[in-house]
């Protein structure tokens, strides 16, 4: 990463930068088939994997171009709750503040079914509110296809998604299964979300066998799209 920085540095002497190098939101499955515990274990893991140390370090690699976070939950057609609006991460008390704030959400009652493309159409809305960032990525995770509102692949043909990565984090059944079952579960619903979720270059979906098992791929899939920057997404001068 510190090479990344130097060599940005160097490529844009003299020229303008965006306010953030990354615009990053995250959607969370809060559906019906998501438990109470369950439901903490995905807040929980998910603020636990930004205070992972290179995962904190990868956020604050690059003070002068620092990411921004926004996380959400969906479920239904007409239900996405904003957990924590567009928040620029620019040092660790900032960072803290965050994963406080995850911590101490708690669930409210929505509509139980799973509506994906629903909750593609409000992530891409939450990035159309940073265009200045040089990257915009949206971060699905959910634990079953789709079953309610519109087909997340027809959605993803729209204009709004033209500069957007959507990546996936596909949870499978639990590890008190079969390991042959959960196996082959997960492949199925990894494919499914392959085909008809994740979308733009070089988009990516990570697997987790299981709700205890989020947290640990949280911090890859994180590391993953953080450490991912290339000069060649560098916004041009204006």
């Amino acid at each position: 990463m510190v090479r990344l920085a130097a060599l940005l540095f160097l490529f844009c002497s003299g020229a303008a930068l965006a306010d953030c190098r990354q615009a990053l939101a995250l959607g969370l499955d809060v559906s019906g088939s998501v438990d109470k515990r369950e439901y903490r274990l995905q807040l929980d893991g998910l603020a636990g994997a930004l205070q992972n140390v290179d995962v904190r370090a990868a956020l604050l690699s690059m003070p002068s171009a620092p990411v921004a976070l926004a996380v959400y939950e969906w479920s239904g057609p007409a239900d996405q709750h904003l957990i924590i609006g567009w928040t620029t991460i620019d040092s660790q008390k900032t960072l803290d503040v965050f994963t406080t704030r995850l911590f101490a959400s708690s669930r409210i009652a929505t509509d139980p079914s799973t509506a994906i493309g629903s909750s593609m159409i409000y992530g891409a809305a939450l990035l159309a509110q940073k265009p200045d960032c040089w990257t915009r990525t949206l971060d699905l995770s959910g634990d079953g296809p789709s079953n309610s509102g519109p087909r997340p692949r027809d959605v993803a043909g729209n204009a709004q998604f033209a500069q957007i990565t959507i990546n996936a984090l596909v949870i499978g059944i639990d590890n008190t299964r079969a390991e042959s079952d959960e196996n082959s579960q997960i492949e199925l619903l990894t494919q499914y979300f392959e085909s008809e979720v994740i979308h733009g270059a070089g988009a990516f979906a990570e697997q987790a066998i299981g709700f205890d098992r989020f947290q640990t791929t949280m911090v890859r899939k994180l590391l993953r799209e953080l450490q991912g920057l290339t000069v060649s997404q560098l916004r041009p001068a204006q």
